[in-house]
């Protein structure tokens, strides 16, 4: 059974064309797809039709296609919904949406609201926002409880959205998408809907995969109206004009035509899976897509020039439970010397962000906390003292976590990843020496440093970017201008050239993260065949 295939994400379609090319051999195996939305019958015709497109049904009737498939509808328990929209657009949707939240508050019967955003900076924006206008508001009305729900929150704190609050106060939960479908709340009878959501897009012309806002789609715009009708009649306030939603893509585009390609080629090369270019995808990805991802897995050792998989370096990374870069930085660790400080290198960059606890006001703490384990070299080395810190002086403990800013439940999810890893990497007899060095001499840990950066390029290559005059950096293929992260330590340092473990589009600016400097030498050393001198004034 395949659950929540609505959702179009790479697993889902990668396993759709694994199903289809499975059931040709075994034409008893039975499937279920379960999707929220009405792309019933794309898939039906999906598992119906040849490779080449073409139905198998004789003589054009259907008789061959009720055979292999049915689609049954099971409708929901609903109660009636009023959607409302703007009339003209709004200038600023998170500010217009705590203007709506405040008119429900002040002029709607009982309730609670769940408000769509793109991500944590807005969400955690409004939620000040909010809370600083109650101030305001005076007692005539009752208490307004402002609550987050996006990815980066502990369990604990995603857990107090399903909390029931005392009489009369009413909740207001600010979510990204993940409210759509994956979570319900009980008690909403509210939905405000920016018509935002944050997606995943790969440029292949530059190498750069950010999460940028996209308008939302009609299914995704219904999905969310939905979430207003579930125990009562509900009304959804969109804040887009009707004319913009009639303007909305029928659904959002799948990611397997927005994304980097080389884990998807990857995997599918190491389920023997040669001829990608006639896999039978659902929606066929663009062919610039796919010859990027062949020439970084190149270029990264994983595939020779004949696009085989190459043993034993392609099929250990199709087997690392971590994105291609990433693989070939830890399985290269070992040449370098730095095989344990690079699982935990790896550990950390894949908690995407959340090591570090950030409250609205405590910034500066944050930052306090964060220089006891800075490296200047940059954003991956200071992860590893946090890391180091948090396993001898701290013994994992929360009590360490707290006073040093960091998020525990995310430094101990990177222990048991690390531990994850670790086992991959003994299951390919490569042994993890864990003994800790006595005091090491200062020039021992440069050394180590050095040897650490130097691996890190032998994997992160194609993340690549040299500072600008401005303080801006520029990637060495796009020549896309890319900002350091406020979060990161690069943020208004000097370096001559970085490599960075991952790029976000906010607003108009796209910010790269974990960043560490590196030297211009490395990457001809590393990547001949992805660099070239070419010689120009700048050098």
């Amino acid at each position: 059974m395949v659950d929540e295939a609505h959702e179009r994400s790479i697993s889902t379609d990668v396993l759709l064309g694994l199903l289809k090319k499975i059931r040709r051999k075994r034409l008893e195996l039975r499937i279920i797809i379960s999707s929220a939305t009405l792309q019933a019958k794309e898939f039906l015709e999906f598992f119906t039709s040849s490779s080449d497109g073409q139905t198998n049904s004789k003589n054009g009737d259907n008789e061959k296609k009720d055979e292999i498939g049915a689609i049954v509808s099971l409708e929901g328990r609903t109660y009636p919904i009023d959607t409302l929209y703007l009339e003209s657009p709004a200038e600023n949707y998170v500010e217009k949406a705590i203007d709506v939240v405040f008119d429900i508050h002040t002029q709607e019967g009982e309730g609670d609201i769940l408000v769509f955003l793109t991500g944590r900076e807005e969400i955690d924006n409004a939620i000040q926002a909010v809370s600083e206008r109650m101030m305001d508001l005076g007692s005539k009305y009752g208490p307004l409880m402002p609550l987050p729900l996006y990815a980066g929150l502990s369990t604990e704190q995603q857990m107090y959205v399903f909390d029931k609050l005392s009489e009369g106060t009413r909740k207001v939960v600010f979510s990204t998408n993940i409210a759509e479908a994956s979570v319900t709340i009980d008690g909403i009878v509210f939905v405000v809907d920016s018509g935002f959501v944050k997606l995943r897009a790969y440029d292949p012309r530059t190498g750069i995969e950010s999460l940028t806002a996209t308008p939302v789609s009609k299914a995704a715009a219904s999905q969310r109206a939905g979430r207003a009708g579930r125990t009562k009649p509900g009304k959804c306030f969109r804040l887009y004009t009707e004319q913009s939603y009639q303007s909305l893509q029928d659904a959002n585009i799948p990611e397997l035509q927005r994304s980097n390609l080389a884990p998807v080629v990857l995997q599918l090369k190491a389920l023997g899976i040669d001829n990608i270019v006639r896999f039978d995808f659902l929606s066929p990805p663009p062919s610039e897509l796919m010859a990027k991802a062949l020439e970084l897995l190149y270029a990264l050792g994983a595939l020779d020039e004949y696009a085989k998989l190459t043993r034993p370096m392609g099929s250990r990374m199709a087997e690392l439970a971590v994105e291609p870069m990433m693989a070939k930085t830890l399985l290269a660790a070992p040449s370098f010397g730095c095989l344990s400080e690079v699982l935990t290198i790896a550990a950390m960059t894949s908690l995407g962000g959340s090591v570090w606890f950030s409250h609205e006001g405590e910034r500066k703490k944050m930052e306090t906390s964060r220089r006891k384990f800075a490296v200047e070299e940059g954003d991956h080395l200071t992860l590893l003292n946090a890391y180091q810190a948090f396993v001898t002086k701290g013994r994992k403990e929360a009590k360490f976590c707290h006073e040093n800013n960091l998020n525990y439940k995310s430094m101990s999810r990177a222990i048991s990843i690390r531990a994850q890893l670790k086992r991959y990497l003994e299951r390919f007899s490569i042994n993890v020496d864990e003994t800790l060095a006595g005091q090491a001499s200062s020039e021992d840990n440069a050394k180590k440093a050095e040897q650490i950066r130097r691996c890190l390029t032998s994997g992160y290559f194609a993340h690549a970017a040299r500072m600008q005059p401005d303080g801006t950096f520029r990637n060495v293929e796009g020549n896309m201008v890319l900002h350091a992260h406020p979060t990161s330590l690069m943020f208004n340092r000097k370096a001559d050239w970085v490599i960075f473990h991952e790029a976000m589009e906010t607003g108009s600016k796209i910010f790269i993260r974990d960043v560490t400097k590196i030297e211009k030498t490395w990457l001809l050393e590393y990547a001949p065949e992805f660099y070239q001198i070419t010689t120009d004034r700048r050098g």
